[in-house]
């Protein structure tokens, strides 16, 4: 059986945590303050509590707020300066297409930033499809909505997926569903969910053959 290796975007494909992700929080608490009337710290607050509480801050506006997604998305995911943000490893793209089989990018983030960070990276034509939240009718991971749609539209079974995250929640879903799966992170821990655990996508090739 082929393999489809599915990836994960930000922490996975690249490190996000130095400029985008902050940039990303700032823009979030920025929204809700504007559009919930709340104080900078109320709005942080709020932000964080409904993503350690449902996954994904646009998940807790949707329900409670009334938020529209597609809104929410594009005024929290404009980067005027993102050439300068995307922190590019150039032997990614050799790493990629030595791995056998289809390729697919699985984010919670909405396409028109997903698709400008894979080509920033230069690796955005190695991939068959980008499943970006909008996608998953905005119901982001670790809803299995998403990965039962990529399992359709490429007619495969889970066992034979391999799935890629830094998020160990979305893994634990892949996992349930009969995937393997692919930790990347630098923790000592190793959840029962994770098949394999890398320090960062460099090394995949390296696991992969071993």
């Amino acid at each position: 059986m082929s393999k489809v290796w599915i990836f994960d975007l930000d922490n996975t494909l690249h490190n996000a945590t130095p400029h985008i992700f902050p940039h990303i929080n700032r823009s979030m608490t920025a929204y809700l303050q504007q559009h919930l009337q709340l104080d900078e710290a109320a709005a942080n607050e709020l932000r964080m509590h409904y993503w350690q509480r449902y996954g994904a801050t646009m998940s807790g506006l949707m329900r409670h707020h009334g938020t529209k997604p597609a809104h929410f998305l594009w005024h929290t995911h404009q980067f005027p300066e993102l050439h300068k943000m995307v922190l590019r490893e150039p032997r990614l793209r050799h790493v990629l297409r030595a791995l056998p089989g289809k390729k697919v990018v699985f984010t919670n983030a909405p396409l028109h930033y997903a698709v400008a960070v894979l080509r920033l990276l230069r690796i955005d034509g190695l991939f068959d499809e980008v499943v970006a939240v909008e996608q998953t009718r905005f119901r982001p991971k670790p809803d299995v909505f998403g990965f039962m749609r990529i399992l359709r539209r490429h007619r495969v079974t889970a066992a034979q997926c391999v799935m890629v995250e830094d998020s160990v929640e979305n893994l634990h879903a892949a996992k349930r569903l009969g995937m393997k799966t692919v930790w990347v992170s630098d923790s000592t821990k190793h959840p029962p969910c994770v098949d394999v655990k890398i320090k960062d996508v460099m090394q995949l090739l390296r696991s992969h053959r071993q």
